[in-house]
């Protein structure tokens, strides 16, 4: 059922969890991501009574139900204790950091993004389940506290143009190399030593042969 989908305004609010900066790292869609971890922690039938509305999780009973929104409140309640540690999952990584897919995988492969492990999920609709990297949001805050992006993107930039100048002068060599091979042969293509005085005379008398 998506996430999105209309609340009814008839239904009794019955508890609220307002999401703090700690917990969503200043990110719409981390605090996307906390509410449907929060939803998927719920029974089935109960998952319909969680909402988020502006970065506060309700809780709300429809008029005429008979769930119980007080066990689905006792769970969410429960783990809300520590969501201020759920990992950050890759998507949200890029939102908070704001960063692109590539410098994602870039950062995490030389190693400064921390992986905090791995998840293994089955994508709704498909048969094969999918792994991924995720982080911990201590150490996500403190690469957006500190700009290490911009730093990272300013090493990025400077081994770029480094790789490029050796890149330029070790093709410059090759060219150098080549020129000098062929000014070392004559129109027969014979290298620079059969052009020695008296070559032919040398070569004339079968002595090469």
């Amino acid at each position: 059922m998506s996430a999105r989908r209309k609340i009814d305004p008839t239904a009794k609010l019955v508890a609220e969890w307002p999401l703090s900066t700690a917990a969503t790292l200043g990110s719409s869609m981390r605090a996307r991501g906390i509410f449907l971890e929060m939803r998927a922690r719920l029974p089935i039938a109960l998952r319909k009574l969680l909402h988020i509305e502006s970065r506060v999780l309700t809780l709300r009973l429809p008029e005429g139900s008979d769930a119980d929104a007080g066990a689905a409140s006792a769970v969410v309640s429960k783990a809300m204790q520590n969501i201020e540690e759920l990992p950050v999952i890759p998507r949200e990584v890029e939102d908070i950091l704001t960063i692109s897919a590539g410098e994602r995988h870039r950062w995490l492969k030389d190693g400064r993004l921390k992986s905090a492990g791995t998840r293994t999920v089955k994508l709704r609709g498909r048969a094969r389940k999918i792994t991924f990297h995720v982080f911990d949001p201590r150490h996500i805050e403190d690469v957006l506290d500190r700009d290490l992006v911009t730093l990272w993107r300013e090493q990025d930039a400077a081994t770029a143009a480094e790789n490029r100048r050796r890149a330029a002068g070790k093709a410059a060599l090759m060219r150098a190399q080549k020129s000098r091979a062929a000014a070392g042969a004559d129109d027969s293509g014979r290298p620079e030593a059969s052009r020695l005085r008296g070559w032919e005379d040398f070569e004339s008398d079968g002595l090469l042969r």
